[in-house]
């Protein structure tokens, strides 16, 4: 498995710049399901949190994903694994790795994938009623401290935020289930960054594989939480044609905020593509992304 890059000086023209990353390297620890790429830059180095399937897989599981870094002197690589194998292995398939460095400490924030993890809650109640699935798994966002070198971590990691359990609670991120289209919530793609001293938590919710895939946020006084679902939510979904809008990071660029994403159109049909909108910050704190447009 490969990871390509590509490049622009307007972010409108994009140049391919090539393979940056290879599993075959020395000490790939993947095998295969490659992606959700975030690179760091630290002391003249270059960092690539990604997520991959593991291929120590005892007991055959579907999802072994794990996640792992790999540093270049160059963004455009090569990337050489760090270690031969995941950061950490908790008892479940993690995902969406975004990295943040606070106060002297690096957290890293993650998504436990749905697999095998159901959940009990109103929503799984009346999906069974409904008859529309037996249960409801879920995926929830955690946070965790890593180690400066990034070898493991320190401590245990922590629960950030859940699907709502109530029926009639944050309705958007129960669109997946309530349209029947699979008998999972996500909770997952996790972006974090501080604003006037408040830390924005950024998440995707619903099938990343289907067109209710959408955005929105939360906050909190700490990186650590407790974090708040903001009421606004969601702050990006399908709209004017475009579908399956989620998984979202930041670019600073002239002075403005810009939301990197990806979706779906009616052209491309169930391939995605990326999206590069505008993100306002009001003076009140609320964050609206003037988007999803269709730029030619």
């Amino acid at each position: 498995m490969r990871c390509c890059q590509f490049s622009s000086d307007n972010l409108k023209d994009w140049k391919r710049e090539g393979v940056v990353y290879d599993a075959t390297q020395k000490n790939a620890w993947g095998i295969s399901a490659f992606w959700a790429t975030e690179v760091y830059e630290r002391d003249g180095k270059f960092y690539m949190f990604y997520s991959a399937q593991w291929k120590y897989n005892p007991s055959n599981e579907l999802e072994n994903f794990k996640i792992g870094v790999a540093v270049a002197d160059n963004p455009l690589g090569p990337f050489i694994d760090m270690y031969d194998k995941p950061i950490f292995n908790p008892d479940y398939p993690i995902i969406d790795a975004n990295v943040f460095w606070d106060n002297g400490k690096v957290y890293m924030y993650y998504s436990r994938c749905c697999y095998k993890h159901p959940v009990e809650s109103e929503i799984s109640e009346w999906a069974k009623w409904k008859n529309y699935f037996n249960e409801v798994e879920e995926s929830w966002i955690y946070v965790v401290e890593l180690k400066p070198d990034f070898s493991g971590v320190i401590g245990e990691p922590k629960v950030l935020f859940t699907p709502p359990t109530k029926m009639n609670e944050h309705e958007w991120e129960s669109r997946s289930v309530t349209s029947k289209e699979v008998g999972r919530r996500w909770t997952e793609g996790s972006y974090i960054f501080k604003h006037n001293d408040l830390y924005y938590m950024m998440y995707s919710s619903n099938n990343f594989d289907g067109e209710n895939y959408a955005i929105g946020y939360a906050t909190s006084k700490s990186p650590l939480g407790p974090f708040k679902k903001s009421v606004t939510n969601p702050i990006l979904q399908k709209d004017g044609g475009v579908t399956g809008t989620g998984h979202n990071s930041l670019l600073l660029d002239n002075g403005k905020i810009y939301c990197v994403y990806h979706g779906r159109t009616t052209k491309t049909g169930h391939k995605r593509m990326v999206f590069i909108d505008e993100l306002e910050i009001t003076k009140n704190g609320r964050l609206i992304i003037h988007g999803p447009t269709l730029h030619k």
